[in-house]
This record gives structure tokens, sequence and C-alpha cells, in this order.
């Protein structure tokens, strides 16, 4: 049996799906990040080429091919360029 992990998140988090990852556990996995505190998360798709972003309080949202990611008000400095991703 798959243990849990522990009720502590950090404030961001990014998941990068691998090929074997189902995109049903992967969503489940980022909603349980919110549930425990995070407050913004990237699931990245290489597949679909397609970024899912989780944010505290908010509807996820879905962005295609995005050339980078921008880490908000949690992380302003941070940008993700995503050409080498793809």
């Amino acid at each position: 049996q798959k243990e849990r992990f522990l009720p502590l998140s950090p404030d961001f988090v990014i998941e990068l799906m691998s090929p074997s990852d189902s995109l049903e556990t992967a969503r489940k996995k980022m909603q349980e990040y919110l549930d425990n505190g995070t407050r913004l998360g990237w699931l990245i798709n290489r597949k679909t080429r397609e970024v899912e972003i989780y944010r505290q309080g908010q509807a996820v949202e879905i962005l295609t091919n995005p050339e980078s990611l921008s880490g908000e008000n949690i992380l302003s400095q941070f940008v993700l360029e995503l050409d080498n991703i793809w």
C-alpha cells in the first residue's frame, strides 16, 4: 500500500509528469498539496504541452504551450522557461 506524504507542504510546487503518470493521479496529488497549504502549484504535462496552474481558492488555470511561467507573488523573481522542457 502506498503511503501518503506528511500533511506539510511548501508554498510552491512543480510537478513534472513522467510518461507513466496518470493525469487523474497527478491532479489528485496537486489538490492534496493545496489542501495542505501549498499556495501555488504547476502541473506540467510534456505530452500535451499543457500546464495546469493551481492556486489557493481559485479554479485551475490551464495554459497550452506557454513559453514561460512566473512564480507570481510566491516567488516573484522566479521564471521558468519551458523551451527546454517541451
